[in-house]
């Protein structure tokens, strides 16, 4: 089989740099509008992208004066967004710090069962002491109690979704039988963090599980994803990085006995597309040239765990920041912001510029040709199974992506010309339905007898 790109688009507001609400273009009120969230879903969906995203946190981010702040709770606008969608996948971030499994496995089988098939979770540990004390803690749980809580949230979830076996509904009128009460599983679970009996009140969804997405890439969030997930969101600033990265992962699933193609790994990408490099580099530096640097500064102390008034704009990072191991918030976009500004030499205000974008992850400013390019080489050497394209201001970031970088994919071969039968998230993924770990699995039929011993 042809191996072709995965494309999530990757929804924010008014776009994934800072200073996009502050063109002329854009509506600062995009982000509680639910006629731009569909016709962005729409656009995706014209370019065969597998599956849009939505980011989440339970908790204010930044400063209300920096950007458009607060955001819709993604299942319910993904609910809506379904259904003026018919083929893309909806993938939501839910935190496993601040649910209950119970509660959001019930909302994750009702996405996958009104979508027809098309929910994925992104699977979250939620940073920063700012979320904890909204929920009655003084600190943030420490980075390993966080993925361990995560593990047993997950494998709650996973009992909940098996809890109906799929032919639980007989719906026979004439004998008034409705369900087979034998097909359902209380997960009777009780654990370090949770305890669930009963199964859950949603029959089995058409997937059985959603897309299983991950996002951490420091030690614990990489032997979470190479034993859970199926695709993994990972910020990268090299084409080295990201094949390190790409093969390391690849590997550890190997190891947890899985198999390495089950699980997609998705660099984000911040596309800064112009009809020629001049014109891309001069909207790049427009949205530079809107940045408020006090807001970056700010957030920029608040991530390497300074004190405030600590950094200089003209200045580059202190030599004296703390080690990867003291942080317990988010450990590997912490060393990726270092190492690039110590890699390049930037001075923090350069800094700021290049984390305007994507908060770490690759802005790749060009022509439509340039960006197919830079997709396509990290796409064939062994980099990335497709990306999460982060576009810096929409919708017009995410229209010029469609019109004009889509082609050349879909050209090149690397990219769907159509989505063709209808599917489920998973199919379009390469990933089979999970089995109902209560029903087992039978036997591979034995071989026939040859015609000539009949």
């Amino acid at each position: 089989m042809t191996r072709h790109l995965h494309l999530n688009a990757f929804l924010m507001s008014t776009g994934h740099h800072e200073a996009s609400w502050r063109l002329p273009e854009s509506d600062p009120y995009a982000h509680v509008d639910l006629a731009h969230y569909v016709r962005l879903a729409r656009t995706a969906e014209r370019g065969t992208f597998d599956s849009l995203f939505l980011a989440d946190g339970p908790q204010l981010w930044s400063s209300v004066g920096q950007r458009p702040a607060g955001a819709l709770e993604p299942l319910t606008l993904l609910t809506a967004l379904a259904t003026a969608t018919e083929h893309i996948g909806l993938i939501a971030t839910a935190s496993t710090s601040y649910n209950s499994p119970y509660n959001l496995a019930r909302k994750f089988a009702s996405l996958d069962i009104i979508s027809g098939g098309r929910a994925g979770w992104n699977i979250v540990t939620t940073a920063g002491a700012e979320a904890a004390r909204n929920f009655g803690l003084d600190a943030e749980p420490a980075h390993a109690e966080r993925y361990a809580r995560a593990a047993e949230f997950l494998d709650v979830a996973l009992k909940l979704w098996d809890s109906w076996e799929d032919d639980a509904i007989v719906a026979d009128k004439a004998a008034g039988v409705w369900g087979d009460d034998a097909k359902i599983h209380p997960p009777r679970h009780k654990g370090t963090y949770f305890s669930v009996e009963g199964a859950l009140n949603v029959p089995r969804s058409p997937q059985g599980y959603p897309l299983l997405v991950q996002a951490g890439s420091s030690e614990d969030g990489k032997r979470f994803a190479a034993r859970h997930a199926e695709a993994v969101f990972t910020a990268q600033q090299t084409v080295e990085d990201a094949r390190a990265f790409y093969a390391d992962l690849k590997s550890r699933t190997a190891r947890e006995g899985r198999n390495p193609d089950h699980i997609k790994v998705l660099p984000g990408i911040v596309p800064v597309v112009g009809s020629t490099e001049a014109e891309a580099r001069a909207h790049e530096q427009e949205l530079e040239d809107h940045i408020v640097h006090t807001h970056g500064v700010a957030h920029l102390e608040r991530l390497l765990h300074l004190e405030p008034g600590a950094l200089d704009l003209d200045a580059p990072l202190p030599d004296d920041l703390p080690p990867e191991s003291a942080i317990e918030g988010a450990k590997s976009r912490y060393t990726l912001i270092v190492r690039l500004a110590r890699r390049e030499r930037l001075t923090v205000r350069q800094l700021i510029g290049r984390l305007g974008g994507g908060r770490g992850h690759l802005t790749f400013t060009g022509t439509p040709e340039q960006v197919a390019d830079a997709v396509e080489t990290w796409f064939t050497q062994g980099a990335a199974d497709g990306f999460n394209i982060m576009p810096p201001v929409l919708p017009s970031g995410l229209d010029a992506f469609v019109d004009h970088v889509v082609p050349l994919l879909r050209a090149r071969g690397l990219l769907r010309t159509e989505y063709g039968p209808r599917q489920t998230l998973r199919e379009r993924y390469g990933l089979p339905r999970p089995a109902n770990q209560h029903v087992p699995e039978l036997p591979a039929a034995l071989p026939q007898p040859s015609s000539a011993l009949v």
